[in-house]
Parts: C-alpha cells; structure tokens; sequence
C-alpha cells in the first residue's frame, strides 16, 4: 500500500478508487498551504497535482520516496521535467481528456463575443432597451486563426467549420507534410495569421518561447474589431496590452481564462477591472463535470499502473 497525496481538484470517484488500494491523503485546497504540503511528504510514493503546484526541486527534495506525479491535466510547466527524469520519476499527464471541454470552452467565448448582445444583461435590468448597441456578428464567413495546432486546437477548428468559419494556424513545430494541414490554411508566419484573423485563440504550451509571444506590438498587428481568446498560459499574453486595444477599441473583445500569476495579483486585477467587452474565467477552460471525471480516472489509473509497476520498471 503506497501512500498518495492530492493537493488539488479531483474527481471524488478517482480519488476513491485509489483510496480502495493505497493511503491516500486528499485536500483540494492543499496548495494554498506548499510548507504543510511539503512537510508531509517524506514517505509519499505518489503526488497528483493540477497547475498550480510547483513540482521543483525543492519539492522534490522533501520526497525522497516518490515515484510518480500525476497531472490533472495537459501542461506540464508547473513541473521540474529534467529533475524528474534524473530521479526517474514518472509523469503522468491526462493527455486529450480534456480537449473537448477547452475546445467548446473557446467555442462559446468566441460566439458572445462576436454577437455582443450578452453583455446588455444590466442595461436590461436598469430598464434600457439597448437594441441597436447590442447588435452583434455572426461567426459564418468570418476567419479563425489558431496559434498552434494540436489537439485541442483542431478540436475547436472542428466545431469552427460546423459554424461556416474559415480556419488558418500557425504552428511551427508541426510539420509542412503534416496530414492536418490538409484541413486548415498553414499561415507562414504569426504576423500573418494575425492581419488574416477575425477571431484569434492561443492553444501552446508556455516555454521559453511562448512566453510574451503575443505583446503589445503583435497585438497592434491584429484585425480592427478582432476577438482574442486565451486558454493557454497567462504568460503567453501581455494582458495590459489587451486591455488598452480593448479600450482603445482596436479588439472588440477578449476571454482570458489564464493569467499570471494565478490567482491575479492586486495590480493585474486593477488593470482589468472595467475593462470592455472582457471575459474573465478562473482557469476552467479545461475543467467540466465530464472532463474532470476522464482526467481524474486517467490519471488514476496511470498512477496505479506505476506504483504496481516494480520500482524502476517504469521511468519518466
């Protein structure tokens, strides 16, 4: 019986069936508390976390006897990869249990911001008739430019296509001949995709070179009147950026589920607060009742499969 500790979100069902086999430890808020997490982590074999654990080395340090870490999820920032592999640490992330949810996540976002009506809900109350303010456009005809195009992203240029859109990415890292690009327009450079695209959203993960990707002089690159969605990494994103072209009214809107830090610091609040056409999200993007019950199952069930692997039988 090894012992497991989950100091974040999971699904009650996942955590129960681990607990039918192992001692584990549950307490979503455990994060908040990183020197108690820390402390009782000495003898623990098994530690499932989401995004906001910080799995370095100093975590790492206070759990001599771990063997996995399994991530509520796809990004794997939060996690010192190369300590993990020098210790031979497993990773266990849920990959593709939660593209759907991102995907229809993007979806929605784009629809209200494009139709605008959505946002009358006070003017209504207040007894206005905001009629011809609330006009809005419809997504048919119109151009989505998808930063990146992995899973999640032809998730959403799937959903996109049913609604009469036209799809362009930018991807570097995936191949010219590969097969995907045959549903979507390959555009050569970021700045192209951004003077072509009505509705822009970010599906990479943050490394040394998505970090700022999009900054305040891209941003200027982008269509008058163009939405932006961000359901990637806070800092991929310059978000005071996005709230003076918000204001500015150069973007007609934006959905920001990701901010850095996370939770948003004092300052980064100030600058958001008020902003126009601005939806805000708690980093849920990704995290629906279904999609949080085939996260947590597979992750579970990954984490299992290792700590009844023989010790060093499965390496990260």
């Amino acid at each position: 019986m090894a012992r497991i500790v989950i100091g974040e979100l999971m699904d009650e069902a996942a955590v129960a069936s681990l607990a039918s086999d192992h001692e584990v430890r549950y307490e979503p808020d455990l994060v908040e508390r990183r020197a108690e997490l820390l402390a009782g982590l000495a003898e623990v074999e098994a530690l499932i976390v989401r995004n906001r654990t910080r799995v370095d080395r100093e975590l790492l340090a206070a759990a001599p006897a771990l063997r996995v870490v399994g991530r509520l999820g796809v990004g794997l920032d939060n996690i010192d990869l190369e300590a993990c592999r020098a210790r031979g640490i497993a990773i266990c992330p849920a990959t593709g249990a939660n593209d759907v949810a991102v995907a229809e996540y993007t979806i929605a976002a784009m629809l209200i911001l494009l139709r605008g009506a959505f946002f009358a809900t006070a003017a209504v109350l207040d007894g206005s008739w905001p009629r011809e303010a609330s006009i809005g456009r419809e997504a048919m005809g119109r151009t989505l430019g998808l930063v990146g195009f992995g899973r999640i992203a032809r998730e959403v240029a799937a959903r996109a296509r049913a609604l009469g859109m036209a799809i362009g990415s930018f991807d570097p890292l995936l191949p010219r001949d590969d097969p995907a690009w045959t549903s979507v327009a390959r555009q050569p450079s970021l700045e192209d995709l951004l003077e072509a695209a009505d509705v822009v959203s970010l599906h990479v993960p943050l490394t040394a070179e998505t970090r700022g990707l999009l900054d305040a002089a891209r941003i200027a690159r982008m269509r008058p009147g163009a939405v932006l969605i961000n359901t990637a990494r806070g800092p991929v994103v310059d978000a005071a950026a996005v709230v003076t072209a918000l204001r500015e009214g150069r973007l007609a809107g934006a959905a920001l589920d990701v901010f850095d830090p996370e939770p948003p610091g004092p300052d980064l609040l100030e600058t958001l607060r008020g902003c126009p056409n601005l939806i805000l999200t708690p980093h849920i993007a990704g995290i629906t009742v279904e999609s949080n019950r085939r996260v947590s199952t597979m992750v579970a069930d990954a984490v299992r499969r290792v700590l009844e692997a023989p010790a060093g039988a499965l390496r990260a």
